[in-house]
């Protein structure tokens, strides 16, 4: 007759597979995983549950769906943890697909739920759909939760509604940087770029502080507008005013700004200066201006840039 493991086990176990989550270490979750198999305690469900959320944290989805298929307890938060892992890694269609599973099963939802639906929404373009769960969110009284109106600015927007996005915007009783920089990223996105600019005035007057993502999104609306100086003047602002560091993304827009007014050299000299590596994204586009404005030199120093060589000071 088996011996039944020690109880005491799954405890432990299940710390660990914890700390596997917030580490995404795939190698120890594998070991720990290996190990429950052995003891004997993978079948136990709520060991069953932590391998699911380990695996859906380190984006194995298809050892979360696995590991899904043979749960006999299926609480709300597994269903959450899925629909949000698949759409984190943009697979919309799938997450929508579990969200129908979890309703067909009568789950109940909660306010964790409907921000990455809304988001697989998003992703598909699908209003209509969108539409409903935004009727689902203030039926189950989720309508003043921060994360959920989130989604639903990021949904309309990205789905070409503006004027559904703002008017949950201008609905919202309490916002934050990610409600701010959502709504300007809507209209920025379909080339309303006086209305970001705006925005973002009127959110340095409410007294939040802009973040990466809203710098990103105004860097861009002044490339697309051409609007050099303007540009430059945000970018001092984000560091020297709000103390954000400039990434990538930052630096590929104001490449993108300067090349497009032939400004190369100077672009060159910015990405010079850089505390980070450049990438392909940003050295394609110091490329792309160097070709439209006939910068042979720069472009060659961009190759060498590509390759990962710094080019030298007697090459300048």
């Amino acid at each position: 007759m088996a011996v039944p493991p020690p109880r005491g086990l799954i405890p432990v176990y299940a710390t660990l597979l914890d700390g596997c989550s917030s580490s995404k270490n795939l190698r120890t979750l594998t070991q720990l995983h290996a190990k429950t198999i052995k003891l004997g305690i993978s079948l136990h469900d709520f060991i069953r549950t932590k391998l699911l959320c380990s695996y859906a944290a380190s984006s194995q989805l298809k050892q979360s769906n696995l590991l899904l298929s043979f749960c006999t307890s299926r609480p709300t938060f597994i269903f959450n943890t899925l629909i949000r892992a698949h759409s984190s890694q943009g697979l919309f269609s799938q997450s929508l697909s579990i969200f129908l599973r979890m309703l067909a099963a009568n789950k109940p939802f909660d306010r964790h739920t409907l921000p990455a639906v809304l988001k697989s929404c998003a992703g598909l373009s699908v209003l209509r759909l969108g539409k409903q769960v935004h009727g689902a969110v203030l039926v189950n009284g989720f309508g003043f939760d921060l994360a959920n109106s989130n989604a639903l600015i990021s949904m309309y927007a990205k789905c070409g509604d503006l004027a559904g996005a703002h008017k949950v915007f201008d609905g919202m009783l309490m916002r934050n940087e990610i409600s701010w920089s959502a709504i300007m990223a809507g209209y920025g996105m379909h080339g309303v770029f006086n209305e970001v600019f705006e925005l973002f005035d009127r959110m340095v007057e409410a007294g939040e502080r802009p973040d990466g993502a809203t710098f990103t999104t105004v860097l861009t609306a002044c490339s697309h507008r051409g609007l050099t100086e303007k540009g430059r003047e945000y970018f001092e602002m984000m560091k020297q005013k709000f103390g954000v560091i400039p990434g990538l993304e930052h630096y590929t827009c104001m490449v993108d700004l300067l090349g497009r007014v032939g400004r190369v050299d100077e672009a060159e000299e910015l990405v010079l200066g850089m505390a980070v590596k450049p990438d392909e994204a940003l050295c394609g586009a110091l490329l792309g201006a160097c070709r439209i404005h006939g910068k042979v030199e720069v472009a060659e120093r961009v190759e060498e840039m590509l390759h990962g060589r710094r080019p030298s000071v007697a090459s300048i």
